[in-house]
């Protein structure tokens, strides 16, 4: 069965579980039986019927595209992270300074 990381934002859903191991051969019968252990945990991964924009999903190291139908391997190990964004909006105005 596929092995979950559960990220420390969602371990408030878990009672602290770090990780679980359930079953699914997809990612989104993974989610769903996320939500049927932990109620809440599709809302924070999910929005209709998509992964939500800020959070990526790792399958054994490697970036998904987000396919909730995408199959996944019996001995699978998923992580739920969020999307590191950031950075300025605007480049700092460039500053000749000179030494006096």
């Amino acid at each position: 069965m596929p092995h979950v990381a559960i990220p420390s934002l969602l371990r408030n859903l878990t009672d602290g579980e770090e990780s679980v191991t359930l079953p699914g051969t997809t990612i989104r019968e993974v989610i769903d039986n996320l939500e049927h252990r932990y109620p809440g945990m599709k809302a924070r991964l999910c929005e209709a019927d998509r992964i939500k924009p800020g959070i990526a999903v790792y399958v054994n190291g490697i970036l998904t595209r987000g396919a909730i139908r995408e199959r996944i391997a019996e001995d699978a190990e998923i992580h739920f992270l969020p999307a590191i964004g950031g950075g300025m909006s605007e480049p700092l105005p460039h500053q000749d300074s000179e030494l006096t």
